[in-house]
């Protein structure tokens, strides 16, 4: 089944458009930073994704958390909205307003092999981070790290 992204892009191809998301900061015991490393770019990025059309942020918070790392959100808190220029590999441009949550409490199983869009997640200490998606996540994960200091 295609979705809202797929569809728009079919029918205005690599036209920069803007798009909302949502994504989640989650730490362990010793505040190391769960990431996703991306089956798209093979590169890492938080938890997250765009949302699908009548999804509001935390809806698609809860799907693209538990699709990409294989957790169920519970207790999230918003940190705030970060704005940036994507460019895909493919071509694709867009403007992302990005929703960003402190998710305090999950259940559930970390991804730890391949999926349709993971190829498996990682802890890593806010100092010592891979290759990211964006600098949207960069940002994101800046601003985060502040909150374990």
């Amino acid at each position: 089944m295609m979705g809202y992204i797929e569809e728009i892009r079919g029918q205005v191809g690599n036209m920069p458009i803007i798009l909302n998301a949502s994504a989640g900061v989650i730490t362990n015991k010793r505040k190391e930073l769960l990431l996703q490393k991306r089956v798209d770019t093979s590169n890492w990025s938080l938890p997250g994704g765009y949302l699908e059309y009548g999804e509001s942020y935390l809806d698609a918070l809860y799907r693209e958390v538990t699709e990409d790392c294989g957790f169920k959100a519970e207790d999230v808190k918003a940190l705030g909205n970060f704005m940036d220029f994507v460019l895909y590999p493919n071509g694709d441009k867009a403007q992302v307003f990005c929703n960003l949550y402190l998710i305090n409490s999950f259940s559930g199983n970390r991804i730890t092999t391949p999926t349709k869009e993971t190829i498996t997640t990682a802890y890593f200490a806010f100092n010592n981070l891979p290759p990211l998606f964006n600098g949207q996540n960069r940002k994101m994960i800046n601003f985060a790290s502040t909150l374990f200091e």
